[in-house]
């Protein structure tokens, strides 16, 4: 189905399972939804919402391009459940996104999941020892990404030609990482949204007390790694010491998209946390 936002943009969104709503963002930005296989794995004791952000996949290509605007989407498919609170789901940039509408709407969000984000520290100083990490995983493919990343502009085919060789470093057996990366599915980057949403975050981690923020969020959140994601995980040490209420799951044979690489521990992780009763909602 299509939700329509209050200035007029149509997002994509599908809904499936049986349960209370768990709402999924996905990463990027810039790319879309790719949850299908953790529908599969969760469907039983949620109501899977997935939806394409403003600018993504199968949504509309039309701005604004703002964190702000992101989170009014959000909130928007929330509108279309007729639900109060919901469960959310975020996934790398779509872990941020989860957490920025947690900490603007905290009555609205019954419990966070946190799946391989990058922490809220300014600086995002991860990155030097995540080029590093890169660097070495990459291998062969290495100089046929970089000719391809200095490529300007790139056609359709050559896009997802680096975007494949790219995502391939987020899994952690070669042999197999090549396949995983093209069952993402291709749909086209929104690189406008991407540039414009990459910088505004960097400002914002730099310009906001984040972590103080965090302190006052109520939430349940778990906080899933996989233990071989090359976006070094003592970037969200901080963020786990600063939530009051969070639990942190490794995964100690996945990296950056844990539910391909260990299904059955990812599944036990979510499923079990979205399900236990004694975790509450106490936000005011």
């Amino acid at each position: 189905m299509d939700v329509r936002t209050d200035d007029g943009c149509r997002l994509w969104v599908e809904r499936t399972g049986v349960g209370p709503p768990l709402v999924f963002c996905h990463g990027g930005p810039g790319l879309w939804d790719y949850f299908e296989p953790v529908v599969a794995q969760l469907g039983d004791v949620a109501t899977c919402v997935r939806w394409d952000q403003r600018g993504c996949g199968r949504s509309q290509r039309r701005g604004p391009y703002t964190v702000a605007r992101s989170v009014a989407d959000l909130d928007a498919v929330r509108q279309t459940l007729d639900e109060d609170r919901i469960d959310l789901l975020g996934h790398s940039w779509g872990a941020m996104l989860a957490l920025r509408y947690a900490l603007a709407h905290p009555d609205r969000v019954r419990r966070l999941v946190y799946v391989s984000g990058t922490g809220v520290d300014p600086g995002e100083t991860w990155r030097p020892a995540f080029a590093r990490a890169f660097a070495q995983r990459i291998g062969a493919d290495g100089p046929r990404w970089r000719e391809l990343l200095d490529r300007d502009p790139r056609t359709p085919t050559e896009d997802r030609e680096y975007a494949v060789l790219q995502w391939s470093t987020d899994f952690v057996d070669p042999t197999t990482a090549h396949q995983h990366a093209r069952e993402l599915g291709w749909l086209g980057i929104g690189w406008e949204c991407a540039t414009a949403i990459n910088a505004e975050m960097r400002r914002y981690l730099d310009q906001t007390d984040v972590l103080t923020l965090c302190r006052g969020l109520r939430t349940p959140t778990l906080i899933v790694d996989g233990d071989h994601d090359l976006r070094p995980r003592a970037a969200v040490d901080s963020l786990e010491q600063a939530l009051p209420d969070v639990r942190r799951v490794h995964l100690a044979d996945a990296g950056h998209i844990p539910w391909v690489e260990d299904p059955d521990g990812f599944r036990r992780a979510v499923a079990g946390f979205l399900t236990d009763h004694t975790t509450s909602n106490i936000s005011t």
